[in-house]
């Protein structure tokens, strides 16, 4: 009945009238149900919200992105990982022998980590929020850990390139060396436990795989490295090492895409896919040089650019994946739901 008192045709006593329109339209109708499932639609009840999306709250992100500057953050995780492993790689060419070898990586590994500090600090905003983090040991930190690693090995790594190159207090350089080539493989891998211990899915999801996806990208820019700038009689080491990660890192990108599945969307498409696409190209074109080509000087100084372009564009690329999932909802939601799922199919089996 509408407002002058005439019957409405069709009316029923379970319309609900906000207006007196009697022809309401049907897309204003409320929806009685959940799940997809067609329920009867109650006429006349205006939806206040948009409907909800099963990837979203009412189309806000879920996680908050985050708020690292690519240049700073991506470039530190590559100068560190470049940092740490041509540390190693120093050591042990200067204890077989090897010194135009283990001079270039000695100084490769000092600038890389003066680089990777500054980007870190310069993300920080501050020099002394990287010094608040040594207040403390919390051995189920990466950060923590990785602050620590860091204060050990940023001076021991200046100490053995300054003994290098002023020729004076070798023997301190020498000690310097060792301490630096043993923490090494720290520096280039705890930050890929680092970025796993995040919120973001493609990265938290990763977990298994990230550490050794940036060992492997660590020793192949230092191999890389080292056939760059040293000639083809030294380069003995740096090519193992060289062709050694460019395989773990090849292999392990190739074992994180299979297993993350729809996860591992954004590091197939747009910027971060790119950049992961060439970062296989180079790495893989460099490491089928290597073995074709041996010892040819040109080849090697070719290999050795594109292993360090290839680590270059996969770290690049990882960063930028990670915060693409971290944007979308759907990567945060679909996996809890996942994992909700297993555990209610493993309740259902126990009892």
């Amino acid at each position: 009945m509408n407002r002058t008192g005439t019957p409405v045709v069709g009316a029923t006593m379970t319309d609900v009238r906000l207006d007196d329109a009697p022809d309401l339209p049907a897309e204003r109708d409320a929806l009685i149900g959940s799940a997809g499932r067609k329920r009867r639609r109650q006429r006349g009840e205006r939806l206040m919200v948009p409907r909800a999306d099963f990837r979203s709250y009412y189309g806000r992100p879920v996680l908050k992105p985050p708020t690292w500057e690519t240049w700073d953050i991506a470039g530190y995780l590559f100068l560190g990982g470049l940092a740490g492993a041509s540390s190693t790689l120093a050591a042990a060419a200067e204890f077989t022998g090897r010194p135009r070898l283990a001079r270039a990586l000695k100084a490769g590994a000092a600038t890389a980590i003066a680089g990777s500090l500054y980007n870190l600090v310069h993300d920080l905003g501050r020099p002394e929020r990287f010094l608040n983090m040594l207040r403390m040991v919390k051995v189920t930190s990466p950060m923590s850990i990785g602050s620590w690693l860091l204060a050990g090995y940023a001076p021991m790594a200046f100490v053995a390139a300054g003994a290098m190159v002023t020729g004076r207090f070798t023997a301190v350089g020498r000690l310097a060396t060792v301490g630096a080539g043993l923490l090494g493989p720290g520096i280039a891998t705890y930050t890929g436990a680092l970025i796993s211990n995040t919120a973001v899915p493609a990265w938290h999801e990763g977990h298994r795989e990230m550490p050794l996806l940036f060992a492997g990208s660590a020793a192949a820019a230092a191999g890389g490295l080292g056939l760059l700038v040293t000639p083809p009689a030294e380069t003995g080491p740096a090519r193992r090492a060289a062709l050694l990660g460019a395989v773990t890192e090849l292999a392990m990108t190739r074992r994180l895409e299979q297993r993350l599945g729809p996860l591992a969307e954004p590091m197939q498409q747009d910027a971060g896919g790119a950049l992961i696409r060439a970062g296989k190209a180079f790495t893989g074109s460099a490491a089928l040089t290597l073995a074709l080509a041996g010892r040819n000087p040109k080849a090697s100084v070719a290999a050795g650019a594109a292993l360090l372009a290839g680590s270059l564009c996969t770290r690049f690329g990882i960063f930028l994946a990670g915060v693409a999932s971290a944007r979308d909802p759907k990567y945060t939601v679909a996996p809890q739901r996942e994992r909700l799922a297993a555990r209610a199919e493993v309740g259902q089996a126990q009892q």
